[in-house]
């Protein structure tokens, strides 16, 4: 039976001594097969045993009764340092009344739900299970750079209309998270970037940003060898932006108008906000009918979302760099009497937005990340403490089998 338990336990190197049970309870006296330890201040091998201290420490469940293991961590004299020491046991941490497995089962199971369901569900404690789950990130952090080339740094709202935004660094080519600022300042960017080392920020290649933050001095410090990128996304995002507000600006002029007029106007560009914004080719018969509504009543609207689609097809079609550049300085030109705003901002930014056009880069999976954030911070009903969010998000995109992979 003895032999049995051992090999449905399946530690390696552990062996079943004794078995007690309960109704719905398994409680197995283990040790491990070696007589030896090895001692970790000097790194000799020690055979005098000096003491037995047994505790308790939980286990996978084996059917459906619950495991629990009484383990034997033997302390052993060392002869050549003189000193004591507790074995180190491959299968559970110091100190921790849980083995290495069901920490990482339990922290697998928060990954797809939150603490407080997966506390019920495993008759834990919060508590319990935040140490677990602090016990296995600790030992996947801090996350691999190495391979790090495109990194992107983006900013994001969790909570819409708060204007609380918080800053995500990206790897563009793994598309996974690598970490998460809380503020959206240099100093604290570069507190958060500095600890990737020297060496992960020198063999970053490039680096995509967005035009709202003043991120481009930082990079160019940090990273010494990256070339700065504006992604597609946000310029189209602005340029959009202003296409809507110049809807918004029309429908206030109706206001003026004689009543007929009005009418006509008004209910032209009601509703039209994502018919404008949306892609024409993937415009459906009946919004492209109200497309066509739009522009008869709006001459100045239509030329604007002429304007916006060329503006698209630049980014889409471009083959070369010098193509590319060369057709965004000749939609400047025609563009400046419509989009003021983003003719300006455009200009300011022009060098870091053409090389879109030989880099390629686009940080649009940062919205996917938006969105797996606030799913996170849902599942977790928030978070008081940014670390642990941060440290519940990163398990999320790095930890085996989770949902981001």
């Amino acid at each position: 039976m003895k032999r049995l338990m051992t090999k449905l336990l399946n530690l390696p190197g552990v062996i079943v001594e004794d078995i007690q049970e309960a109704e719905d309870i398994l409680i197995l006296s283990v040790r491990t097969a070696t007589k030896t330890a090895k001692c970790p201040h000097c790194g000799k091998i020690s055979h005098r045993l000096h003491q037995n201290k047994k505790y308790l420490v939980k286990d996978l469940p084996i059917g459906n009764k619950e495991v629990i293991l009484r383990v034997n961590r033997r302390r052993f004299k060392c002869d050549n340092c003189k000193k004591l020491k507790s074995e180190t046991l491959d299968f559970v941490e110091t100190k921790k009344n849980f083995t290495y497995r069901y920490a990482e089962n339990i922290t697998k199971q928060v990954i797809h739900s939150d603490i407080n369901n997966v506390a019920k569900n495993n008759k834990l404690t919060g508590e319990q299970v935040e140490t677990m789950l602090m016990s296995v990130a600790l030992n996947m952090l801090p996350i691999n750079l190495d391979n790090l080339q495109r990194l992107g740094i983006d900013e994001i709202s969790l909570v819409k209309g708060q204007g609380k935004f918080i800053v995500v660094l990206v790897d563009l080519d793994t598309h996974k998270l690598l970490g998460l600022v809380s503020k959206r300042t240099q100093s604290e960017i570069k507190k958060v970037m500095l600890k990737f080392g020297e060496k992960v920020l020198a063999q970053i290649k490039e680096v995509s940003i967005d035009m709202t933050g003043n991120y481009k001095s930082l990079v160019k410090k940090i990273c010494p060898n990256a070339e700065i990128t504006i992604d597609r996304f946000h310029v189209m995002k602005m340029v959009q932006e202003e296409l809507n507000q110049a809807r918004i600006d029309q429908k206030k002029v109706a206001e003026s108008l004689n009543i007929k007029k009005r009418a006509s106007l008004f209910n032209s560009l009601k509703g039209g906000k994502y018919i404008l914004l949306k892609t024409q080719k993937d415009l459906s018969n009946q919004q492209t009918e109200k497309l066509k509504e739009i522009k008869e009543a709006s001459p100045h609207v239509a030329i604007m979302h002429e304007l916006k689609e060329e503006f698209r097809l630049i980014f889409e079609n471009r083959k070369s760099l010098g193509e590319g550049t060369l057709k965004l300085i000749d939609w400047l030109k025609r563009a400046t009497p419509f989009y003021r705003k983003s003719v300006k901002t455009i200009k300011r930014w022009f060098g870091e937005i053409v090389g879109y056009f030989e880099q390629k880069t686009t940080s649009a999976i940062v919205e996917g990340i938006n969105n797996k954030l606030k799913l996170l911070k849902r599942c977790g009903f928030g978070f008081r403490n940014f670390n642990n969010f941060e440290i519940r998000a990163l398990l999320f995109w790095h930890y085996p089998n989770s949902l981001a992979h």
